[in-house]
Order: C-alpha cells, then structure tokens, then sequence
C-alpha cells in the first residue's frame, strides 16, 4: 500500500500538485500541496493550438520542483494527467517524451470525458450528499460537465471554451464583440438532461466566486469546500464582477493573480448556469486530482463504502489511540433510541451524534485541559469531506459544549449554521452521557416515565457515577444509577 501519493494536474493555465496520505485501507487527508502558474497554453490558441517553447520550458521546470517535493515526501506514486492544452496541441507528444526522456516523468494525456468523469467522480465522493447534480469545472482550455443521478456518474461532456482560450481569442485581442457568437454553439452542444437544480462549482474561478460571495455575505467559515448559495439571489453580484474593472476586482476579494483570468472564467460560468437553469451552486474544494486519487484509491468500487467517511477516519487514525477501546459512539447511539420519546429529533441526527462520539475524544491528544475546545479546532479544519457546513459545526458545537447549556454561545458566529437550542441541547446532553460511560462494560438502560435507570446487573458503575455528577441538568430528565428498576 503506497502511503503518500502525488497527483499533478497539468493544466492549461496552472500545473498544481497534491500529496495525499493514507492513514488506513480508505482513510487519508491533503499532506501537502503546490501550484505554479505556468500557462502551457500561452499564445497557443492563436498559433494553431501548439504549445509554444517558453510556456513548455515553464512547464519542464514546475515538474522538475514537483518532482524534487514529490519525493520530498516519500511519495510512492506519482500520477501527471494532461488537460486541454495538452490534448489540443499538434505537439503533445514531443512535449510528453521531453519529459520522459528529462525528469524521468510519465504524463497521462486524458480525453474530456475522462477529465469531466474524475472531478464527477471526486465530487460524488467527497461533498456533502446529494441525489442529483451536474458538476462544472472551468479549466484554461476547456470545461467539463459531468452528470450525476441518484448518486451515480450517468453522462460526461467537454466544451472547448476555457478562460486561457477565450482572453487569447477575445479579450486580448479586443474582439469582444464576436464572443455571444462563439459561445453560442459551443453552449448548444450541452444535452437538455444535464439541466439541473443543483450545480457543482469546481475549479478556481468558481471558487473565486464562491469566496467572493462569502465574503459579501460575511460568512462565518473559511471552507470554501461544501459551501452553497442561491444562484438566482447572488446573480447579480457575479454580473458586477464580470464588468468590474481590474482596478475594482481587489473589492470583491479577488486575488491579484487571477485578475487575468476572473472576467473569461466569470462569463462561462454564468452562460452555462443559466443554459443548465440551475438553481443552487455547490462550492467543490476538490476536482480532478482527487478524482484520480480516488480512482486508484477505489478501485472498480467508485464510491466508499456506505457510512463511511475518509475525513473522519483520518482523524481517529491520527489522533486516537488505537490501543483504547472507545465505546462513546456504541453508548451515544444507544441513548439516542432509548430516549427517542423524550428528545423527538429526527433520525439524521442519530448520525450527526454518532459521528461526535467518535471524534469526542479527539482533542484530549493535544491536551486534556481544554480538551473539548481542542476537538472542536480539530474538526473544523479536519473534517474535511463529505459533512455539510452546518453539520461539521454542529458536531463541533456538542462536543465543545460538552453537556452544558448552549446559550453561552449564542453570539457565537456560527449559530447562524446551527440548528435550534432544543437539538443542540438534547444532542450536547447525550454525548456527554455517552461519554461519562465511555469506561463501563455491559450497560444497561431503562426509560420510565421521565426517568432513565442506568445499571450493570452483575456490578455497580462507580466510573460511570462519578462522571455523571459533573452532567450540567440542561434536560428534563432524572438519571438513576445502579438502580435495576
């Protein structure tokens, strides 16, 4: 098993490397990753599609430093795909045996369909779930749809329209005028049936206008993986972008080194999602690297096994000791049905609850002092995939608050992400008792009226006693302990 993987997008405008590190069979996290804006595209598309010397040079020279981090940090496979500008040129073989035959280095030229399917493929796996979507990646050279139904990869398609592309053609050349007519075949080409509610965002571009909304809006988090807006309700802000000058771009939280690029990617993005009708846009922090990750990482299987999460895991494999036997989760689970008269929540937050328990511990590898404060940290910037914003900081808000009354947060940013007191409260209190029996064997539970009787018919709990005395009585409940009833 290769514990550290590097993956290369070679793309049109910027050739980018991730190293990925496996902490179990599927549990892995970003160890490090690098970008350098090479432009193997540059003056391509006005020179007949072929890669012009300066931007290859550019390009050997990025590989070369990858290469050196690569086994920098021990990687044990290096996967290199080439994208749009790679595919297009005449040249495209020459570059990738001047590689090969220099650096030692293979590239994988892939089609647009492959492209399309591996960021269809990361999405699927590594959001939030969904149903339904249609992902949309905005490269230098082309973008790429890939269709998603009840859960599974259904339709790709490439368009040649990429921002690299359309400044070389349009803006630089100041040929504005011509760009509705150029884009309006290319637009035809995308099949009625990609039409979709929801819109998956990735690459820079969208999550520069992600960050840009989230910034308008104040938002209370810095992931930009995960985060959804309204499109038709932020539409008009994009519109402003897109006629903004250079000079008024630093406004909308555009960073200097992709002014460039901001106004070209900007307009695909709105001419697609109008000809889509989509009505809400998913932010993705991950595309075709982690696509090809996980196609290696996978296998045929194409998705993780169900109930599981690679963020989560990576957790307890690296912060957790695996000599212990925790057992919170197994307790957390067991209150949630026994005390499902009283609490009433849904069963959507059984697994919001689970997925606590198991990382309630966590913060205790930093310190014990302050442990719940430490585990809230943690999963904040480590539960990475596959949890919508406002469960993360759900699951983070119940183990900080460990039991106690949730109003000493309630000018906390974050409560707008958060469900009403009454859930937070309820859930906060079934940690914390899960948790107080985390050390007890063969635990029993009795619901009676509004009394839980908590018992070993064959011992009593002295741990279990002792840890609940420290329970803040946020619920009306009565606990009894080593009382068979």
């Amino acid at each position: 098993m290769a514990k550290k993987t590097a993956v290369v997008d070679l793309g049109s405008n910027s050739i980018r490397m991730i190293v990925f590190e496996k902490t179990s069979r599927y549990g892995f996290y970003t160890a490090a990753e690098f970008k350098r804006k090479v432009r193997l595209g540059e003056n391509a598309y006005n020179n007949g599609k072929i890669l012009q010397e300066e931007a290859m040079q550019r390009a050997e020279n990025a590989l070369r430093y990858f290469k050196e981090c690569a086994y920098k940090h021990k990687c044990k496979k290096i996967f290199i795909v080439g994208t749009s500008a790679l595919r297009d040129a005449p040249n495209s073989k020459d570059f990738i045996q001047r590689i090969k035959e220099r650096l030692g280095l293979n590239i994988r030229c892939i089609d647009g369909k492959s492209e399309s399917y591996f960021g269809g493929l990361a999405a699927l796996n590594l959001l939030s779930p969904f149903k339904n979507a249609t992902t949309l990646d905005i490269g230098g050279g082309s973008s790429e749809l890939c269709l998603i139904k009840d859960n599974k990869i259904v339709d790709y398609i490439s368009l040649d329209i990429g921002t690299v592309r359309l400044k070389e053609l349009f803006y630089d050349t100041n040929k504005l005028g011509n760009i509705e007519a150029f884009l309006k075949p290319i637009l035809e080409q995308i099949p009625t049936h990609f039409c979709n509610d929801n819109l998956i965002a990735i690459g820079g571009s969208l999550r520069a206008i992600s960050n840009s909304i989230m910034q308008k809006n104040s938002y209370p988090l810095k992931n930009l993986h995960d985060y959804r807006y309204d499109f038709k309700s932020e539409r008009q802000h994009i519109v402003k972008m897109l006629n903004a000058d250079a000079q008024s771009l630093t406004n909308f939280g555009i960073k200097k080194e992709r002014f460039d690029t901001i106004q070209e990617g900007t307009l695909i993005f709105l001419k697609i999602a109008e000809r889509l009708k989509s009505k809400q846009v998913i932010t993705s922090g991950v595309g075709i690297r982690e696509g090809v990750f996980l196609k290696d990482l996978l296998g045929t299987n194409h998705t993780f096994p169900i109930n599981f999460n690679p963020s989560l895991k990576s957790l307890q494999d690296r912060f957790l000791k695996q000599d212990l036997n925790y057992k919170t989760s197994h307790f957390a689970s067991k209150l949630f049905d026994v005390l499902q008269d009283l609490h009433r929540l849904s069963k959507r937050y059984r697994s919001i609850l689970i997925s606590a328990a198991k990382l309630s511990h966590i913060g205790e590898f930093l310190n014990f002092y302050f442990a719940n404060e430490h585990a809230m940290n943690f999963i904040l910037g480590g539960l990475s995939y596959g949890f919508s914003h406002q469960d993360k900081v759900l699951i983070a808000t119940i183990i900080r608050l460990n039991g106690k009354k949730s109003n000493p947060y309630s000018n906390d940013p974050l409560r707008q992400l958060l469900p009403n007191t009454k859930i937070i409260t309820w859930l906060s209190f079934l940690l914390a008792l899960a948790k107080a029996l985390n050390y007890e064997d063969n635990v029993s539970f009795k619901l009676l009226g509004s009394t839980l009787y908590i018992y070993n018919e064959d011992r009593e709990l002295n741990l279990a006693k002792e840890e609940l005395k420290k329970i803040s009585k946020s619920i009306s409940l009565t606990l009894v302990i080593n009382q068979i009833p």
